[in-house]
Formats: structure tokens, C-alpha cells, sequence
């Protein structure tokens, strides 16, 4: 029967327990909880595996001698105490109790289930990360932080409290200790900036107009500074959200996504100018136009960056991970994006900085101008992918057409435009897009899609520098995205119907054939700019018949229609009461 040292000494060399780097990793018995890090705490785990920051994995160890029942609760109670203990720095514990020939482990405190054979520290690292994370949680810390920051601490400017949010997260994700529960709100804003100073150094002296991200958080004012819970409960909120974007499962760009969108609900009516593309369409886009890892992606509306951070986590993924050479050229030289306005530019510098991107290629410019133009046609672009401002003060129709002239022949460019834009501008604008490019494909999106915004959109894919030359446009019509509104909290995938739903349209459009829903169309651009919704057929009823076919008689015979009702009503109630006496 091995004893208790030997089960530990076994459990170190199979867990790998070794320090390295800022991690404590090791084995022991004389080792208190306070020497590790926990103030005043005198407890001694067996064993312990303890990141440098708090959002990542922690594991605690209990090993007892091979003749010891585990599944006792003396021995469950005794390595909860302790895992308790490292959840109070840690947001993710694993417990794992080992005796030599058996093993169980709890997740923050939850038996899970195991192998009974000891396994590599990674196999239950991974236990965090093998679900998908969890969505609600997203949508009611998103609701939380609006509501804080909105009355708590007086941000009106739906913007700036997005764009507070994202430097906050910012700040965590590249100083763990940057945001602390009990900071003043001096110290806990100063922490902000200088963290965003710090990850902004090298990149700045490649493009200085990252400064304005600086200068946007540096302006945004608060009403109220002295409500220490508002300031606790937030930092608390925005570490859970950080904790997400970390996740290795569930990619990082996804909450974010999902974040921004969220938070765009608040929205007043009259700032519609910018819609928020859901993340589900980013994804859509990216694989209808078949980018990948060698293409370069310009977004020249690019809003929060939701397109870039897409193209670049599917192009991480498919050159293997973050930690490849080829990781790093992605993310400095294949995303691009420009954006007018201000305070987007700042919030898409924030979403870029969360994902640790190259910020290098963010530019605050006017699409519509020639510096704008001249800045795209430096670029090697290979794929567009936008969704640009919608109304026409905002030139929409004058973004697609410099877009489309900047890049070079051939280059595939996707729009998310309303259903009949392209029809309801001028003929001689739409007239010389099409001289110089071709509208390939409409793809039409569900309506409610941009719920509450009161528009219907569609996708329109163009071949740059190919005239149309009266060539048909295939077109088609995603009726259904599987997406349900939720009372409250906009539309979602509730049923998890999308995934499945997105292959298919991918390749029903690859092939140009709808077969199951059949919406195929092939337009005449002569004719048509827009996906053509059949006409629902007339149908009438027997009842609807005999109502209209009553009304023409009486109009026929001019009755007065207020007093026949009345006579007849009369006649019903004396009818009834006649039946009711006979009873």
C-alpha cells in the first residue's frame, strides 16, 4: 500500500506540478496558503498549481495514502476548505483528491467526472474550457454594466459607456492587477490609462492616431466618482467578461461580438446611424466569401471591429493557434480598417487591443474621400467584408462606389445594404457602379434581423472592375436564421439552430441553388436590384364573401346601416328572451 509521500510524489511527476515562469506549481506539506500568496491564511494544501493571474485555471491537490477512502466526506470537506481557500483570488478551481489508485476532482466545488486514473494538469485545465460559455451570462452582465455606468455613474452617452467598458477590459486583459476591488475611483480610472498607455507604446509609433483612443477615455465624464460599490461591483463584472473573452472554447471575438451587440440595444432611436452587425452574419460573410488565412480584409465602415476580429480569429485558427510565426503577420498585416467617426475609432482600437491584435492598420478617415481612396489602394486587399451607415447623409451609396473603385480587379466586396437601396438612389450613381463593377449575388437576410431598427437588409456581393454587362444576378432569401426574440434581450439562438443553418446557406450559395427552401431567383439587373418577395395569393373566405355581398345589399337598397344594426341586435335579444320564457 503506498503512503501518503509516496501518493504525492507520484501525483507531482503525473499532474507535472513544477514552477515555471510566474506560475507556483509543486508539491508539499510544510507550505502554507499565506506563503503562496493568500494573506494571513495558515491552511497547507498537498499540492497546488497557481497561475499569475486570477481569470486563469487554478488547481488544488489532496492526496491521502492508497488504504484511504476518498469518497469520505472528511477527505471531500478537507479539499473544499482548500479550494474554497484559492477562490477567493482564482475564479476557476479544480479540486482533484488522489490516493494512488483512485482520483476525484470538483470543479469550483462540483464533483465532475473523472477518470480514476491520475491524468496531466492540462487534461483537467481543459475541464474549463470544453463548454461553450455561457451566453446568459454575457447578455445580463452586459444589461448590469449599462445600467451601472448609466445611473450609478452618470454616463448619458450610450458610446462612452461602451468605450469605458472596453478600455476596462482592455486594462485587464493586459495587467491582471489593474483593476482591484477597493480602489477609489481616482486610482481605479488612472489604472485604465496608464494600462492603456503602456499597450499602446509600440504600436502608436507606427500609427499616432491611436492616441485618440486616449483621448476619447481620457474625456469621458462621470456624474458621480464616490460610489465605492458601483466601482466594486463593476470591476467585478467587467473580470467575469474578461474571463469569457479568455476562454480557449468559445473564442474571444464572439463575446465581444455579443457584447457590443447587446449593449447597442440601449440605443435611442435618433443615433441609428451606425447599426451593429450581429455576430452570426460576420460569420456568414466571412464564409460566403471563402476568406481565409492568405486573404487581406479591408472594413472600410468598420464600426467596433467586429468583421476584423472575426477574419482574424478564423484565419488564427486555421494557421494553427496564436503562437504561430503566422499568427503574428496576421494580425499585423491582413486586417484593415478605417472608420469616421471618432468615438468608434476608439472603440474599435479597444476591441482590437482586448484581442491583442497589430492596431497598426486602423485609420480614422472619411470613406467617401479621396485620402480615404488613395489609403485603400496602398493596400494589398483581397477581400471586402461591411456593413456601412445606411442613410444617405452618411453616403452610403458613395462608400460602396469608392470601396469598389479603390481595390483592384477582382476583388470580392460584401455589403450589408437595406433591400432596395440600390434601387432607390439615383439611377446614375447605381448606373456607374455597375459600368465598372458586377453585382453577383443578393443574398436577402431574415427581417427581423436588426430588431427594432425598422429596416430590411440584404447582402450584395460584387466582383470589382468587371462590368455588369446585363449579366444575371443570382439571388436568394434566408427567411430563417433559428434566431427567437427573448422579452427584454433582443433575438437569439436559443434552440441553437444556427450553426446548422449557416452550413447549409453557405453551400446552397456556393452552388447558387437553393434546394431546400427554394428561393433561387436569377435577376435581371435591367429590371431588378433586389431579392423579389412573391406576392402572398388573395384569398377570400365564405364569410368574407358573405359579408361584402351583405354590405353591397344593404348600400344597394340605401339602409340606413345604424339602425338596421340596432333593429337587429333588438330582434337577437328578443329572439333570446322568447327562448329563455319558453324554458
Amino acid at each position: 500500500m503506498k503512503t501518503e509521500d509516496e501518493v504525492r510524489a507520484e501525483a507531482k511527476k503525473i499532474l507535472n506540478f513544477t514552477n515555471h515562469g510566474k506560475i507556483k506549481s509543486d508539491v508539499g506539506q510544510l507550505t502554507t496558503f499565506n506563503q503562496l500568496g493568500f494573506k494571513g491564511v495558515s491552511d497547507k494544501p498537498d499540492g497546488w498549481y497557481l497561475p499569475e493571474f486570477s481569470n486563469q485555471v487554478a488547481i488544488i491537490l489532496e492526496t491521502k495514502s492508497e488504504k484511504t477512502d476518498i469518497d469520505s466526506d472528511y477527505c471531500i470537506n478537507e479539499l473544499k476548505k482548500n479550494c474554497d481557500i484559492a477562490m477567493t483570488k482564482y475564479n476557476y478551481v479544480i479540486g482533484i483528491l488522489y490516493n494512488g489508485s483512485h482520483t476525484r476532482a470538483f470543479k469550483n466545488d462540483k464533483a465532475i467526472i473523472v477518470p480514476d486514473t491520475l491524468q496531466e494538469k492540462k487534461f483537467y485545465i481543459n475541464k474549463f474550457t470544453e463548454h461553450k460559455i455561457d451566453k446568459e451570462l454575457i447578455y445580463t452582465l452586459t444589461a448590469r454594466i449599462n445600467n451601472c455606468l448609466h445611473s450609478e455613474f452618470g454616463i448619458k452617452n450610450l458610446y462612452h459607456r461602451m468605450i469605458f467598458t472596453a478600455c476596462a477590459l482592455v486594462a485587464e486583459r493586459f495587467n491582471n492587477n489593474a483593476l482591484l476591488k477597493g480602489m477609489d475611483y481616482s486610482t481605479f480610472h488612472q489604472s485604465i490609462l496608464s494600462t492603456l498607455s503602456k499597450s499602446l507604446l509600440k504600436s502608436k509609433k507606427q500609427n499616432l492616431k491611436l492616441d485618440i483612443l486616449l483621448e476619447v477615455y481620457s474625456e469621458i465624464k462621470m456624474n458621480i466618482t464616490e460610489n465605492q460599490e458601483a466601482i466594486d461591483n463593476f470591476i467585478t463584472w467587467v473580470k467575469q467578461i474578461s474571463a469569457s473573452i479568455n476562454s480557449n472554447y468559445w473564442r474571444g471575438e464572439d463575446v465581444m461580438g455579443i457584447f457590443f451587440n447587446e449593449f447597442n440595444r440601449y440605443k435611442k432611436k435618433s443615433e441609428n446611424g451606425q447599426v451593429f452587425t450581429p455576430d452570426h452574419i460576420t460569420s456568414l460573410m466571412y464564409r460566403i466569401l471563402d476568406v481565409n488565412m492568405d486573404d487581406y480584409v479591408l472594413d472600410a465602415c468598420c464600426g467596433s471591429g467586429s468583421f476584423l476580429v472575426k477574419s482574424m480569429s478564423n484565419m488564427l485558427d486555421e494557421s494553427g493557434g496564436t503562437n504561430t510565426s503566422a499568427a503574428k503577420s496576421i494580425k499585423e498585416n491582413h486586417l484593415f480598417g478605417i472608420e469616421m467617426d471618432r468615438e468608434l475609432f476608439a472603440l474599435a482600437c479597444a476591441n482590437m487591443l482586448i484581442h491583442k491584435d497589430g492596431k497598426t492598420n486602423l485609420e480614422q478617415l472619411d470613406t467617401r474621400s479621396s485620402e480615404a481612396k488613395e489609403w485603400i489602394k496602398n493596400k494589398p486587399i483581397t477581400k471586402v467584408l461591411m456593413n456601412p451607415p445606411y442613410e444617405n447623409k452618411y453616403g452610403c451609396i458613395e462608400i460602396v462606389k469608392n470601396v469598389l473603385s479603390s481595390v483592384d480587379k477582382g476583388t470580392e466586396c460584401a455589403f450589408i445594404l437595406p433591400d432596395k437601396k440600390l434601387e432607390k438612389v439615383s439611377s446614375k450613381q447605381v448606373k456607374s457602379i455597375l459600368e465598372e463593377n458586377r453585382l453577383e449575388k443578393i443574398i436577402k437576410l431574415p427581417e427581423p434581423l436588426f430588431f427594432g431598427q425598422g429596416i430590411t437588409t440584404s447582402i450584395f456581393i460584387f466582383k470589382a472592375g468587371y462590368p455588369q454587362n446585363n449579366k444575371e444576378i443570382f439571388a436568394c432569401y434566408i427567411a430563417d436564421d433559428g434566431l427567437k426574440t427573448v422579452k427584454n434581450k433582443g433575438r437569439h439562438d436559443i434552440s441553437n439552430k444556427w450553426s446548422d443553418i449557416e452550413d447549409y446557406w453557405v453551400d446552397a450559395i456556393y452552388k447558387k441553388n437553393d434546394t431546400l427552401y427554394k428561393t433561387t431567383q436569377w435577376l435581371d439587373p435591367k429590371k431588378f436590384l433586389s431579392y423579389q418577395t412573391p406576392e402572398k395569393p388573395f384569398i377570400i373566405s365564405e364569410d368574407d364573401f358573405e359579408k361584402t355581398a351583405i354590405d353591397f345589399l344593404l348600400y344597394k337598397d340605401k339602409v340606413d346601416v345604424n339602425n338596421f344594426k340596432n333593429d337587429l341586435l333588438n330582434a337577437l335579444f328578443f329572439s333570446k328572451t322568447i327562448t329563455i320564457n319558453k324554458n
